[in-house]
């Protein structure tokens, strides 16, 4: 610890964000970061608490953080990166898009404001990229064995890494037309620059990852092709099946899943040219966004980016407390109102809410019909709804955006190819991240459900562990 008393000097300092009115004109990254004065302030703020929740109850990474920290304010930066990079693979990655669990977890969040864990972390994989301390870590020699990733969101190139780094040799499959999964096309440019992305990349082909993109695996390559051409498949396909809305209207041709709104953007952005009569544009519109999460809220983000008239959002759950309750207790995840820099920028936000129809004409959605919802906790703890009385309303709408979650991983293709067995949830069921199919592995999504990207890298890590052990085993 660098200096004991430095969370008893310093308060915590916000990452700042570029103006409202600057920002929505583009799609460069909101946030600013901190000078180096404030950052060894905020380090400095990491306290000896004896036992570091951050690291354990809160990353899933298991990211070393009061060390990191400590180097930090010592300014011994390229220790920091190095140790930082020991478990975490895309630490400038997380160090974007993460909620950041550590800090929900830190030990000053008993009666303070947290370290700022998450931009300290940003800004070291900032750095050691800027000094050229990121380089390929090549395996001293080969296993002669090989291994097949399907999908490359985060888990998938976590897993992928550190494969390689075994010595084993790994192709990934993509069924979109550029690597990134997720990160590619499902997080917008104001929070995560593709560029970012990209240069991480470049070192997983310089550790001998290979990438075949635009290849849809279970359609144009088969389960028995990945059997017989590779020793071992992890499948890292995510949770795409998205949840729906039920309610009469839903067919309008102006309703579209938020990944389907997302995906386009981030392909417009990226250079791709779509025909305005397929173009899902929120310009001069009033938006509706259902579902109250960060999926939610990137949609907000776009929908003002292209000119919104109006952008409302609907969550059927209560509005969360401004602070932790008495009964969230900590080092868990809080569950108190969060608002995003989307929100800030011009979003009318509503709370126990649910969508009841929608009716338009031709193929149009044209009206939102909508009711307000009373939740009641019973003696046991369990929650339950009614519909509020006297609440329904209606009004008018351009573009509804359906960001309710996701289920599961899709039923189909490989699946279905390699008969895996599934949990109650209809996510891949494993075991140590081995499937009912020998030699078949799943990792993040697949196999956990629709979760964070920090999840997802543990997840892939861990698979990859696994994979290595049961691939060694099989030559004893």
């Amino acid at each position: 610890m660098g200096k004991p008393t430095g969370f008893i000097e310093h308060g915590r300092e916000e990452v700042g964000h570029r103006p409202v009115e600057e920002r929505v004109g583009d799609w460069f990254e909101v946030d600013l970061p901190l000078p180096l004065e404030a950052m060894l302030r905020q380090a400095s703020r990491c306290m000896d608490c004896g036992v570091p929740f951050c690291h354990g109850a809160g990353c899933p990474l298991g990211n070393r953080v009061p060390e990191i920290n400590d180097l930090v304010y010592r300014g011994r930066w390229r220790e920091a990166s190095e140790i930082l990079h020991a478990t975490n693979n895309f630490p400038e990655i997380t160090g974007r898009v993460c909620p950041a669990p550590c800090e929900a977890a830190c030990t000053l969040t008993i009666n303070d404001d947290p370290v700022l864990i998450r931009h300290i972390e940003l800004q070291i994989a900032t750095r050691a990229f800027e000094e050229g301390w990121i380089v390929p870590l090549r395996p001293r020699e080969a296993t002669g064995k090989s291994v097949a990733v399907v999908g490359s969101g985060p888990a998938g190139l976590a897993a992928a890494q550190q494969l390689a780094r075994a010595g084993h040799r790994v192709v990934v499959f993509e069924k979109s037309d550029r690597i990134g999964g997720l990160l590619r096309y499902g997080i917008p440019d104001f929070k995560l620059d593709k560029r970012t992305l990209d240069r991480r990349l470049e070192q997983l082909k310089a550790e001998g990852v290979v990438f075949q993109a635009g290849v849809t695996v279970g359609e144009d390559i088969s389960a028995r092709y990945l059997r017989k051409s590779y020793d071992a498949v992890c499948l890292t396909v995510g949770a795409g099946e998205p949840r729906d809305l039920a309610a009469p209207g839903r067919s309008y041709e102006n309703v579209h899943f938020a990944m389907t709104y997302l995906t386009q953007q981030n392909r417009i952005n990226a250079g791709d040219e779509i025909p305005s009569d397929e173009q899902i544009t929120a310009h001069d519109k009033i938006v509706v966004v259902i579902g109250g999460g960060d999926t939610g809220s990137d949609c907000v983000g776009t929908a003002i980016r292209q000119g919104a008239k109006e952008v409302h959002q609907f969550e059927i759950l209560p509005k969360p407390p401004d602070q932790r309750a008495e009964s969230d207790l900590w080092p868990d995840w809080p569950t108190v109102l969060r608002t995003t820099t989307s929100h800030e920028e011009g979003c009318r936000r509503r709370w126990c809410v649910k969508t009841t129809k929608l009716s338009g004409r031709g193929v149009r959605a044209e009206k939102l019909h909508g009711a307000e919802v009373a939740w009641e906790q019973s003696a046991d703890g369990q929650w339950s709804m009614t519909d509020a009385p006297d609440s329904e309303f209606t009004m008018k709408v351009d573009l509804v955006l359906l960001a309710m979650g996701f289920l599961h991983v899709p039923h189909t293709g490989l699946v279905n190819q390699f008969g895996l067995e599934l949990d109650d949830r209809g996510n891949v069921m494993v075991r140590d991240h081995h499937t009912s199919e020998d030699g078949v592995f799943a990792a993040g999504d697949t196999a956990e459900g629709a979760s964070l990207v920090v999840r997802a890298i543990a997840s892939g890590r861990n698979a990859a562990a696994a994979i290595d052990a049961w691939l060694a085993a099989k030559d004893r």
